[in-house]
């Protein structure tokens, strides 16, 4: 059975929807490993709860809560956009009094994976600023934690936000294609694989 294992603050996209959010998982009953995902409930009667897939695998319930502890804004936004995008909705909500999160998650699971890649989102119109302390993450104390996990971090981010760590670390090398070029999946690939090379030095 599922359970919420953390409730968060709403979240409130740029077109003014707003979304209560809260962390939920469950152990599977395959394997006995716990798996959390992320739930946004609009605050809009009538529109759907969006869901992640799977975001992490855990082997207990206090490793899974631990990994939920740890979420940060810059995460949690990057996989509201990544659930809009997979539902393919425009969803225009208006920002108002929002209630305590409800105590049990909507779902039992994750969402399923996709079986088609969804097209990517506009580019914004500016990119962050370049620079380590701008990076949304530091990739390289991500990975001595764990190369899975940097890449769960990575794959909650937009496109633009992993261009800009690319550029703060100095990550894309003179025989590498240009980040401008590369989508959301070669980036995580570029920064992973730079990143694991550096620290094996």
């Amino acid at each position: 059975m599922a359970i919420v294992i953390r409730s968060l603050p709403p979240l409130v996209t740029a077109d003014g929807a707003v979304y209560r959010t809260r962390i939920c998982g469950r152990r599977r009953p395959d394997d006995g490993l716990w798996e959390g995902w992320i739930e946004f409930e609009p605050t809009r009667a009538g529109l759907p709860v969006l869901r992640t897939p799977r975001e992490t695998t855990q082997p207990k319930l206090s490793d899974l809560r631990y990994w939920a502890g740890g979420l940060t804004p810059v995460y949690l936004e990057g996989a509201l956009e990544r659930a809009i995008e997979a539902a393919l909705g425009e969803l225009e909500t208006d920002a108002g009094d929002v209630d305590p999160a409800p105590e049990r998650p909507t779902y039992d699971e994750p969402a399923p994976w996709p079986t088609s890649r969804v097209p990517p989102a506009p580019r914004p119109a500016f990119e962050p600023a370049v620079g380590p302390e701008n990076a949304v993450l530091d990739p390289f104390s991500v990975y001595r934690e764990g190369e899975t996990l940097l890449r769960e971090r990575l794959a909650a981010l937009s496109a633009a936000h992993l261009r800009a760590i690319v550029r703060a670390h100095a990550l894309a090398g003179p025989d590498d294609l240009d980040p401008e070029a590369l989508d959301a999946q070669e980036l995580v690939e570029l920064i992973v694989r730079r990143v694991r090379a550096r620290l094996a030095a």
